[in-house]
């Protein structure tokens, strides 16, 4: 595999020319979608992606980590798996911080993107997160970052039904090291004018966002754009937390599925 991409699994569906991409969040990896994989490749083909640094990339991409990235350089890893596989056009499927680069990646690249579902969708830091942001950028230097990860999973995923969402994402960001967690949490800074542009400048594209009930901070911003948009659509599945492909898979398959055909070529 050339060096530059990277680590990505496919499934084949032996008629469908309808491919799905899966999109983590930061801390996460391709592996947290393991209880979509089933369902989805009853009816499509699928790509599964690790991020930089996360999952089985973090081996890879030697020769660009020493940098800071930027949504920019993140998305266009994505576009050369695409590339990569000469795979023209796809539906996105996004969780978390996975939202924020699917929908980057329809900024950059609309022709691409047929659909998207944005699952635990970022669209604005409150001011919660901001805060919870700035003080974890004040201690990164003093603090092991697995600390404030571990801080991050409660705050956002506080209740007692998200407990396997929160042990998922703390194992799977043990797999970071110091250095990655600081690249990617200077992220978090770019977020808010990025989405900012985002809900001024609507795209046509179909866009599904599936929030828990009880993701508590980002549920709000997230129906305010919502109600301003003419191609997005809100469903909010009940007794439900950030997570949702997590704490309730069920109602994310079924609903993000019956999305995506509605909206096949």
């Amino acid at each position: 595999m050339n060096v530059d991409i990277l680590f990505h699994k496919t499934y084949q569906h032996p008629t469908s020319k309808e491919w799905v991409v899966f999109v983590h969040g930061a801390g996460g990896s391709s592996s947290l979608w393991f209880k979509q994989i089933k369902d989805y490749r009853q009816h499509f083909n699928l790509l599964l992606i690790d991020l930089r640094g996360h999952g089985r990339s973090n081996r890879l991409l030697k020769n660009i980590i020493s940098k800071n990235y930027s949504f920019q350089d993140v998305t266009t890893d994505i576009l050369r798996v695409l590339d990569h596989l000469e795979i023209k056009s796809a539906h996105f499927v996004g969780m978390s911080l996975g939202t924020i680069l699917v929908r980057n990646l329809a900024e950059m690249a609309s022709e691409r993107v047929n659909s998207m579902v944005l699952g635990g969708a970022i669209t604005r830091l409150d001011i919660r997160s901001q805060v919870l942001v700035k003080a974890g950028d004040m201690c990164k230097h003093i603090i092991p970052y697995m600390w404030l990860y571990k801080l991050f999973a409660y705050v956002v995923m506080p209740q007692r039904n998200q407990k396997e969402s929160r042990h998922l994402f703390i194992h799977e960001a043990k797999k970071l090291c110091q250095k990655e967690f600081k690249r990617w949490f200077k992220l978090a800074a770019d977020v808010n004018p990025m989405m900012k542009y985002f809900r001024e400048r609507e795209i046509s594209i179909p866009t599904l966002y599936l929030m828990g009930e009880l993701d508590y901070m980002f549920i709000h911003p997230v129906k305010e754009m919502v109600a301003k948009h003419q191609s997005s659509w809100l469903l909010e599945i009940p007794n439900c937390g950030h997570v949702c492909n997590v704490e309730r898979p069920q109602e994310f398959n079924q609903h993000s599925i019956e999305f995506i055909q509605k909206h096949c070529k």
